[in-house]
Formats: structure tokens, C-alpha cells, sequence
């Protein structure tokens, strides 16, 4: 058997070696390694995929989530709703641009956002909510997009760990995860579903002004060179990531749909276990599987993860420590025991290995190690 990742790029690399090793070729060859014709192809190609009238490339899903912000026009005092359940970045960019972070409760099936604890968290000060769709299925935008709307609140989506997801409204339509609120977000992160080989990201919006806006931020504030209309920052995506995602993007549905495979296996191994919860699907959303993470119940997960480790199978914490509790971000406003189910999945929930090269001796493997701890 061949060792076991929590993602294995290098087995998902070997597959689409030659046409990379062309197209950083191609690249190279034309010197064009800022902006230029591949970055340009990639947002056109991502934007028909997404259904969306515009893709933005940037430098990282940490600058995406903070462009949006400042493209519409945070300020100061202002407050963001968003999940204290999520990797710090969606927290981070708040408090650097002096806006008030507000935690909102998540479910316990899915790990969302809950739309409830939004509503019960609005203020006269809140201006936008920012749904983080976790581990790769979608949030519940029909209830947050009622909510924003009923509080004219802006909807920043944290799609970094959804991309290629799809939503089903309760009418009926269906639309692509991050493209639902004002401004959708991602991150290209090597570890992604569509992930470049360094650091990348993209914003995603329908509304051509805000888009406008968007590129001009990530442009240092310019439209013309020169000439510089608001304070932006210096954030793009480079040509030799844009190319190696511009193959990646073609491969994404069939990544999804291998993901979803190692994911029924799982579910099937672990049905009726005592201790174990597999994950939720929500049937409004389509689920990619980012991470396929169980909740160990009992005391058991940290032993299970030492179990696992010593018989060569990776296993992660998403998140051992929530956002509100971070020294960075504690504040008497939410303090401990605040975010019952937020803490409590943070005693709970374990990640599995999870990726498109995961076979069927492997996934064997590894569902035995499982079982094999609960019955000794």
C-alpha cells in the first residue's frame, strides 16, 4: 500500500504532469508573469463555470475576503457577522480593517453558520454577514440572503472550502456556492479542491460597479496608472498559478465526484458505529468534501487520532480552538460558553484523509483503523 495523506498533490500532480510542464513552459516563454493572458483566461473560464459575470484574481484567499470588505467600504466601528467555527483568515481581516467581529452559533449537523443566531446577533452597527460554507457544502444562503435583505446587510460568501458546490433555493434554483451573495471569495490554497501551486485567490460578483471596484482595490486603489482613486493594496494572482489552474478547473467536477466516492465509503464502513457521526448532508447543497470529518463522541477523539497516527493514517483537528477564544480575538461580548455547539464540536469533530487519490486499499486501510480502535 502506498502511504497515506490527508491530501496527496503529488499522486493528483503525476496525472496532468505534462500539460502543466507545458503550460508553465508557455509562460515562461512569454515573459508575461504579472496579470497577462492567462490570468485573464483563467477569471473567464472560472466565471463561465461559476455562472458569474465576473472573476477577480488576487493573491491569496486571506486578501480576497479583506478586498471585498474594503471595496464596499467597511469602516471602522462597523460589525461583521461570521462564524467563530472557521480557520482565523475570516476572522483576521475584520480586525485588521477595525471592524467589529461578531460570532454567530453553527449547526451541529452540517458545521454552518446557523442563520438563527445571525438574526439573534444583528445590530444597528452590522453591515454584513460573511457565511463560511465549511468543509465543502453551502451554507444556508436561502435564509441569509432573507435575512440581509430584510436588514439591507451586505453577504460576503467564504467559499474557500466549497468551490464547485452547487445550491438549491427553496423555489428551485440552482446556483454555484459563491456566487450567491454580493461578492463571493476563494482561496487557491495547494490543499484546495482547486488549488494552484503556491498562493492564489479570487472574488466573485454579478454586479458590474462592484466589480469595477474590486479590481481597482487589488490594484493599489488604480484605475490608470498612476493615478490612484482609493487606498488599495497590491494583490494579484500570477501567471504561472493562473495557468496550472486553468487545467486544474477543467479536472474540478471529476475531483468532486472522487471525493464524493472515498466520502461513500466512508459512510458506509462507519453506519451505526457507536461514537461516530458521519457528516451531514444538507439536501439543499451539493456537499465537495474539502474535509471529510467526523464527530468522535465519548471522550474518544484524541485517542482515536493517536491510534490512527501510529498505524500510518493522518488525521487533523478543524479546529481545535474557535475564533472566540483565540487570544487575539477574545472579547467579553462573546465569552466562553457562549458558542455552545461551536465548542463543544471543537471537542469532537476529526478529519479523515481526503482527496482524489485515495484507492480503495487505502480507504480499506484506513476505515479498518477506525474500527479497529473501538474494538479492542
Amino acid at each position: 500500500m502506498k502511504p497515506i495523506q490527508m491530501v496527496d498533490l503529488l499522486g493528483q500532480y503525476r496525472k496532468i504532469q505534462p500539460e502543466v510542464e507545458a503550460a508553465l513552459a508557455r509562460v515562461i516563454e512569454s515573459t508575461a508573469f504579472i496579470n497577462g493572458p492567462e490570468v485573464k483566461a483563467l477569471e473567464q473560464e472560472m466565471a463561465a463555470y461559476l455562472g458569474v459575470k465576473h472573476v477577480i484574481g488576487c493573491a491569496n484567499g486571506t486578501d480576497a475576503l479583506q478586498i471585498a470588505m474594503m471595496a464596499l467600504d467597511l469602516k471602522p466601528g462597523d460589525e461583521v457577522i461570521t462564524a467563530s467555527f472557521t480557520f482565523v483568515a475570516t476572522v483576521e481581516v475584520v480586525a485588521l480593517l477595525g471592524i467589529t467581529p461578531v460570532f454567530a452559533d453553527v449547526l451541529p449537523g452540517t458545521f454552518n453558520i446557523d442563520p438563527a443566531d445571525i438574526r439573534r446577533k444583528i445590530t444597528p452597527k452590522t453591515k454584513a454577514i460573511v457565511p463560511v460554507h465549511l468543509f465543502g457544502q453551502t451554507a444556508d444562503m436561502d435564509a441569509i440572503m432573507a435575512i440581509a435583505k430584510e436588514h439591507n446587510l451586505y453577504v460576503i460568501e467564504d467559499n474557500c472550502q466549497a468551490i464547485g458546490a452547487d445550491y438549491t433555493f427553496s423555489d428551485g434554483r440552482k446556483q454555484k456556492c459563491g456566487t450567491i451573495g454580493n461578492i463571493g471569495t476563494t482561496s487557491f490554497f495547494p490543499s484546495k479542491n482547486l488549488g494552484c501551486y503556491g498562493d492564489g485567490g479570487a472574488l466573485f460578483t454579478n454586479d458590474d460597479a462592484l466589480a469595477k471596484r474590486l479590481r481597482r482595490v487589488c490594484n493599489h486603489g488604480s484605475e490608470v496608472r498612476y493615478y490612484h482613486e482609493v487606498v488599495g493594496v497590491n494583490s494579484r494572482l500570477d501567471a504561472m498559478q493562473a495557468a496550472i489552474l486553468r487545467i486544474k478547473l477543467k479536472h474540478l467536477d471529476e475531483y468532486a465526484t472522487a471525493r464524493n466516492s472515498a466520502a461513500s465509503h466512508y459512510d458506509r464502513a462507519f453506519a451505526g458505529m457507536a461514537h461516530i457521526t458521519v457528516p451531514e448532508r444538507d439536501p439543499s447543497s451539493t456537499h465537495v468534501f474539502h474535509q471529510y470529518t467526523l464527530k468522535v463522541t465519548g471522550g474518544h477523539r484524541d485517542a482515536l487520532k493517536k491510534h490512527l497516527e501510529a498505524n500510518g493514517v493522518p488525521a487533523m483537528i478543524y479546529y481545535p480552538v474557535p475564533c472566540h477564544l483565540q487570544n487575539a480575538y477574545k472579547n467579553a461580548r462573546c465569552p466562553e460558553g457562549s458558542l455552545p455547539i461551536t465548542e463543544q464540536l471543537t471537542h469532537e469533530v476529526l478529519s479523515l484523509p481526503m482527496s482524489t487519490e485515495l484507492d480503495e486499499e487505502q480507504l480499506k486501510h484506513i476505515t479498518a483503523t477506525v474500527k479497529s480502535y473501538f474494538n479492542r
